[in-house]
């Protein structure tokens, strides 16, 4: 489905969930496939896995239906809200790996 949506050369991309069904080693495979093609388009990132959501600029989070957090991932990280209770485990998995 990624192979045909980038086929089209859209100016949004969307990747909803890109990454779940993948492992570890796979998901990074795919990322750094992504990161190039997502330059120059407006990319929406939606996802519960934190490989592929650290590549984005700006980072929202949202819970029913309403933005609570917003900045980057790494600001995101640094607070003590949703980001981080959502991603904090997972950063400090990535960042030992």
């Amino acid at each position: 489905a990624i192979a045909r949506a980038l086929i089209c050369h859209p100016t949004v991309l969307v990747l909803d969930e890109a990454t779940s069904a993948l492992d570890g080693e796979a998901e990074r495979s795919l990322v750094e496939a992504l990161v190039p093609l997502m330059a120059g388009r407006t990319t929406l990132i939606l996802s519960h896995r934190l490989t592929l959501v650290a590549k984005a600029e700006r980072a929202l989070v949202l819970d029913k239906g309403k933005i609570v957090e917003e900045g980057t991932v790494e600001d995101l990280l640094s607070r003590n809200g949703a980001f981080r209770r959502l991603f904090g485990s997972e950063a400090s998995v990535e960042s030992r790996a």
